[in-house]
C-alpha cells in the first residue's frame, strides 16, 4: 500500500452533546458491544505499527479523529499518539493529522498542540444560533453555539487550519441564505455541508429534524445563489460540494468518496481496535477484523470487497441519468427501495441543483481552467 486513511474512534460514541440527528449514536446502540470507551494505550501503539508496517518507506498515512467526540480521550492521549507515531515512523512517510470536533473541550493547551502539529480541524456549526442551538444541545439540554463561537475564536487566534462543518436538516434547509451568510461571517474560509441521516430503521423524512428531497433542493440552490454572488465579487468561499463539482469537470479526482462511484477509500478504527470499513457503516455485519491484522490484508479482505462491489451496483436510474459522472449515484446509504426499485434518496434534489446552477457555474469552470492554464489558480 502507498497510501492508507483512517478515521479513528478514540473515544467511540462518547460526546458530551445530544444532538438530536447524531447517526453514530444511531449506529452504536445497534452493535453487540455499543459504545467501546476510551482507546487504551496499548490499542494506539498496536494502531500505529499496523499503520506504519502497511505502508512503504514513501508512502502517505493520513490520520483523522472524529467521534462521537474524540477530544473525549483527552489531551494525554493525543500526545502520546503523536509521540508514538513520530517515534515508529521509519522515515519517509508522509503524515497528515486532521480531527472533527463539536470544540467544547478545546481550551489554550489544545490549540496550541493542534497548531503545533499542523492539523486541520473541522468545527461543527450549523449555521446561525438559531438553528444550531435548536439541535445542538449539550448533555444538559442547553444550547451551544456560544461555546462553540470561542472555540472557533481560540483556533483563529492560533492560527489552526479550521473548516466548519454543517449538518443539513430540516431548519437549515428552510434557511439557506441566512445559513450561508452566519458560516461565512465567522471567516474560516471553507465549508462542507453534509445531508442529515436519518436512522437507519426509520423511514426517510419521518423524523422532526428529517432532510427531504424538496428541502434538499430548495437548499441546494439557495446556498449557490450566495456562493456565486460571493464568487462574482471576487470573495471566494471554498464549499465543498462545489469544489468537487468544478473539479470533476476539469478531470480531476473529487474529495468525498460519495462523489468518486465506489466505497472503500478509508478505514474506520474504533476505540477497541475494531475496523469497519465506513463510519456510516461501523456495524458487525461490516467488521473487517482488528488492529491486530494488517491494515493491507484488511483492504483487501473479502469483507471489503464485498463492501465495494454493493457500492458499484448503482440504482438502475443511475445508467440513463445525464449527471451521472457529477454524481456517481451519490452515498449508498443514502439509497431507499421504492416500488421495486433502488434509487437514491436525494436523485431530485441533485438533478434539480445541477440544472439550476449549471448555466453559472460553466462560467466558474471556464474561469478555473484558464487559471490552471496561466498557473494563477486560486
Amino acid at each position: 500500500m502507498k497510501q492508507l486513511s483512517l478515521l479513528i474512534k478514540p473515544a467511540s460514541g462518547l460526546c458530551n452533546m445530544r444532538c438530536s440527528y447524531c447517526f453514530y449514536r444511531d449506529e452504536t446502540a445497534r452493535r453487540q458491544m455499543g459504545s467501546s470507551g476510551i482507546m487504551s494505550p496499548g490499542t494506539a501503539s498496536k494502531l500505529i505499527d499496523n499503520a506504519f508496517s502497511s505502508v512503504g518507506p514513501d508512502g502517505m498515512i493520513s490520520f483523522s479523529f472524529q467521534g462521537g467526540e474524540p477530544t473525549l480521550a483527552g489531551l494525554p492521549f493525543f500526545e502520546f499518539f503523536l509521540q508514538e507515531a513520530g517515534r515508529r515512523n521509519p522515515g519517509g512517510v508522509r503524515v497528515q493529522w486532521a480531527i472533527q470536533t463539536n470544540g467544547l473541550e478545546l481550551d489554550d493547551r489544545w490549540a496550541d498542540f493542534l497548531a503545533r502539529y499542523h492539523f486541520l480541524v473541522g468545527l461543527s456549526v450549523d449555521g446561525s444560533e438559531k438553528t444550531h442551538d435548536a439541535l445542538r444541545l449539550d448533555a444538559c439540554g442547553r444550547g451551544t453555539y456560544g461555546r462553540v463561537r470561542e472555540s472557533l475564536d481560540l483556533l483563529m487566534s492560533h492560527h489552526v487550519d479550521t473548516n466548519l462543518l454543517c449538518v443539513v436538516n430540516r431548519l437549515t434547509a428552510m434557511a439557506p441564505k441566512e445559513t450561508y451568510r452566519a458560516l461565512t461571517g465567522l471567516h474560516t474560509g471553507f465549508l462542507q455541508f453534509i445531508p442529515c441521516l436519518d436512522p437507519l430503521d426509520a423511514e426517510r423524512g419521518s423524523m422532526d429534524w428529517s432532510l427531504t428531497p424538496d428541502l434538499y433542493a430548495q437548499f441546494l440552490c439557495g446556498i449557490f445563489d450566495e456562493w456565486y454572488r460571493d464568487w462574482e465579487e471576487g470573495h471566494y468561499t471554498s464549499v465543498r460540494m462545489f469544489d468537487d463539482l468544478v473539479h470533476m469537470s476539469l478531470g480531476m479526482p473529487p474529495s468525498t468518496c460519495a462523489a468518486c462511484g465506489r466505497c472503500g477509500s478509508y478505514m474506520v478504527v474504533e476505540s477497541d481496535g475494531s475496523v469497519y470499513p465506513c463510519d456510516f457503516y461501523a456495524l458487525d455485519t461490516w467488521r473487517l477484523g482488528s488492529v491486530q491484522d494488517p491494515f493491507s490484508e484488511l483492504q483487501f479482505s473479502d469483507t471489503m470487497r464485498s463492501f465495494i462491489h454493493r457500492s458499484m451496483q448503482k440504482p438502475e436510474k443511475c445508467s440513463t441519468c445525464p449527471p451521472r459522472m457529477l454524481c456517481f449515484g451519490g452515498c449508498p446509504r443514502d439509497w431507499v427501495e421504492r416500488d421495486g426499485h433502488r434509487e437514491n434518496y436525494y436523485c431530485e434534489s441533485i438533478t434539480t441543483m445541477l440544472h439550476y446552477i449549471w448555466p453559472r457555474m460553466t462560467g466558474v469552470i471556464h474561469a478555473e481552467l484558464r487559471a490552471l492554464e496561466s498557473g494563477t489558480q486560486s
